[in-house]
């Protein structure tokens, strides 16, 4: 049961064939009432996208790209997961854990894998390297599908760091933004011993009641940002944490339902001025909606949401881990410093960076490394 296998991502020309039937057969929605986002994704916009996927966007090609890093399959506690291992040409270098979150995949981090692993070929000094490791989260990508309830947050944890032992690192670090922010969380709540340190660009902590009466402008803003969140923002986690099979259906059977499910949040979450592609191209894009469509995770995804969301979210326990914050702009769950000393009790590394959102190493992978980079220098 420990075995692990090298793993290629390999798309059969049957499921492009469908894919691209699909795509022909799309019946359009009306259009929005508004001039704008706030019903959704616009028409126009998403018929841009689907002339783009139908008529240009080549997956072999993309599919070479996602292919040119080691992938691998190991079970764990009976689930076959999958992930991408790259090792540092250096000696010395440290092994770095990396989580993504939803709708995201490990397609978020092919701009900062290279960086972290060769960093001396990328304006970083040698004691910068790192040993790298992408797992996509159950139920995600080309990692298997829960068939049972019970992968939540704390299992998902426990068979991180059983992984990262498996491949024979006993210390590592820890990276994660989104869900996969909460999971590296967890792992530094359950500090079995073998994680060092933990950086997150999307920390979970709750407002410090006793400054309610002194907020600073950033405060302000953060809980401006979480009431506009519920208002206006929260519905696809609402459905995801409630009813997730029901919105699998339309999610399994449409392409263009798929993607402008994951779509919105990219508009919605990136700094991009309304402009996704200004940040990420289609191509990136589609390579991440085809992480959803090919393996037909959209519910198995969205179960994240019921088997955790609310136990996540409402959990404060400490952390007395070495913990690092980087916080981006346009990130919708964010804290200031003083509240992350509240739950983080050895607080490392703090900054608030300038530009980019919730998908941070996609977005802004050279501010990202050197988060990475700065956070984790301090406890090498």
């Amino acid at each position: 049961m420990n075995e692990i296998h090298e793993f290629k991502i390999n798309a059969t020309e049957e499921q492009l064939s469908n894919l691209k039937a699909r795509l022909k057969l799309t019946r359009w929605p009306s259009k929005e009432t508004p001039d704008d986002w706030t019903q959704g994704v616009p028409l126009a916009y998403m018929q841009r996208l689907h002339g783009y996927w139908l008529n240009q966007y080549d997956w072999r090609a993309r599919q070479e790209k996602l292919n040119q890093w080691p992938g691998y399959t190991t079970n764990l506690d009976g689930l076959d997961i999958h992930f991408l291992h790259i090792r540092s040409p250096h000696s010395n270098a440290k092994p770095l854990l990396l989580t993504h979150g939803w709708p995201g995949s490990i397609v978020e981090f092919q701009k900062v894998i290279s960086p972290l692993t060769d960093p001396v070929a990328h304006n970083g000094n040698l004691e910068d390297a790192f040993h790298v490791v992408c797992p996509s989260l159950p139920g995600f990508g080309f990692s298997g599908k829960p068939t049972i309830p019970g992968w939540g947050v704390e299992k998902i944890a426990t068979a991180w760091n059983t992984l990262m032992v498996r491949l024979g690192y006993d210390q590592y670090f820890a990276q994660g933004g989104d869900w996969g922010a909460i999971v590296t969380t967890m792992i530094g709540i359950q500090n079995s011993g073998n994680c060092k340190g933990i950086h997150l660009t999307m920390p979970l902590v709750k407002p410090d009641p006793d400054t309610m009466d002194d907020l600073s402008a950033l405060e302000k803003s953060i809980l401006a940002a979480v009431e506009f969140y519920q208002e206006q923002d929260s519905g696809y986690s609402k459905q995801q944490t409630t009813r997730p099979q029901t919105l699998g259906y339309a999610l399994a059977d449409s392409p263009i339902g798929q993607a402008a499910w994951i779509i919105e949040k990219f508009y919605q979450w990136m700094d991009c001025n309304g402009q996704p592609e200004s940040v990420v191209t289609f191509d990136e894009l589609l390579d991440n909606v085809m992480l959803y469509w090919l393996p037909n995770a959209g519910v198995s995804s969205a179960r994240l949401y019921w088997e955790s969301f609310v136990s996540s979210v409402n959990n404060n326990e400490p952390v007395t881990l070495p913990v690092g914050c980087s916080i981006f702009p346009k990130e919708f769950f964010k804290t200031s410093e003083r509240w992350a000393r509240k739950r983080f009790n050895n607080l490392i590394h703090f900054n608030l960076v300038d530009k980019g959102g919730h998908f941070a190493a996609f977005e802004q992978p050279q501010i990202f490394v050197k988060e990475v980079r700065d956070c984790f220098r301090k406890i090498r």
